[in-house]
């Protein structure tokens, strides 16, 4: 299979890409799943903690069912594995996101950092440039962190 890009373009809130085997879109829910598991590959390996966060998350902010969660996280690891090049295209899709769609974004994130209760400095570096390829801002982040906190501290 030959995945060379050939030519890209944003169509609306789509980015679509011509390679010698035919024309993929990819959209928000793929971008989304992408940056998950972009961080999630961060300590080396997704750990099964991670792929089940992951899964969770896209379901519940995209309103989907479990099975189509999956098929989205399993082309998003699929896709980034064979087209490496794809990952700076999909940068072009960060205007289409509002500061509440980064925030949502950072928030998933770093639940999926804390899935599977390690903390690893390779996840957060992973993160903090998945942050930064979104043009998430440091206080959208910083915002993320606190409600992050607000829902995994005890007696919230």
């Amino acid at each position: 299979m030959n995945d060379d890009i050939f030519i890209s373009r944003l169509e609306g809130s789509k980015l679509i890409i011509e390679t010698a085997d035919g024309v993929e879109e990819y959209d928000s829910k793929f971008i989304v799943a992408a940056l998950l598991v972009y961080v999630a590959r961060g300590s080396g390996r997704i750990e099964p903690e991670e792929s089940g966060k992951m899964i969770e998350l896209i379901e519940a902010h995209f309103h989907l069912q479990g099975a189509e969660s999956l098929e989205i996280i399993t082309r998003a690891m699929t896709e980034m594995s064979e087209k490496p090049q794809l990952v700076e295209l999909l940068s072009e899709l960060v205007p289409t996101f509002s500061d509440a769609d980064k925030e949502a974004i950072a928030l998933m994130a770093l639940k999926v950092v804390a899935a599977d209760g390690h903390r690893h400095f390779a996840e957060m570096e992973q993160f903090n440039r998945a942050m930064e390829a979104m043009q998430i801002s440091p206080e959208i982040v910083h915002r993320a962190f606190d409600l992050y906190f607000a829902e995994t501290m005890p007696g919230s």
